[in-house]
């Protein structure tokens, strides 16, 4: 026997799909209307698209209803319960519309050295080191500091106990010196002349 309509109105959706899972039709169709714009508005939220929001209400209350035989009243609501399963839904469609085919996904850059540009650079660094050493200790520390290390000129005046134009003049001069020291090794250290 089929309960009128108005009856549902005070009674919880919990109840409701137990009516319905003990044969009451009245009773889902009473939580169909109650349910189904809350999960439709939640699912539209979250993907933004009508048809596919649709889709994942309708799979949501068909899920409800394969589990109202099994429903364990007390444990969780059923709104909570739906809820859930509109959210797991939502998320796989947007994972497979985000899903890109592995063909078009470029392969990434290494942006490790081959051993070619590692050898260079270790010649490059040797090739420094050496023409570092033929500077004059002050030019020397004020081009290290400066350029290696990256402190400023008033620290490395403050560093040096010396003021800062003198900062200025020792580096201009030590990076000049270096300039002429590996002047004959462009080449060789794989710089070109553009």
């Amino acid at each position: 026997m089929e309960m009128p309509r108005d009856t549902f109105q005070d009674v919880s959706d919990e109840a409701l799909l137990v009516l319905y899972a003990n044969g009451e039709a009245s009773a889902a169709r009473a939580l169909t209307l109650r349910l189904t714009p809350k999960v439709f508005g939640h699912a539209f939220r979250v993907l933004g698209d009508r048809a596919e929001a649709e889709d994942v209400a309708q799979e949501a209350l068909i899920r409800l209803w394969k589990q109202a035989t099994d429903w364990r009243q007390g444990e969780a609501k059923v709104t909570t319960w739906l809820y859930r399963v509109v959210a797991n839904l939502c998320t796989d469609r947007l994972r497979k519309s985000r899903g890109v085919a592995l063909d078009a996904i470029p392969e990434p850059e290494d942006d490790k050295e081959t051993p070619a540009q590692a050898l260079q650079q270790k010649s490059r660094q040797a090739a420094l080191q050496s023409a570092l050493q033929e500077l004059p200790d002050r030019q020397r520390q004020a081009v290290l500091l400066r350029h290696i290390e990256g402190l400023s000129n008033p620290e490395i005046a403050e560093i040096m106990d010396i003021g800062v134009e003198a900062v200025e003049s020792l580096t201009a001069r030590g990076k000049r010196a270096l300039a002429k020291i590996l002047a004959g090794r462009k080449e060789e250290l794989g710089y070109s002349d553009d």
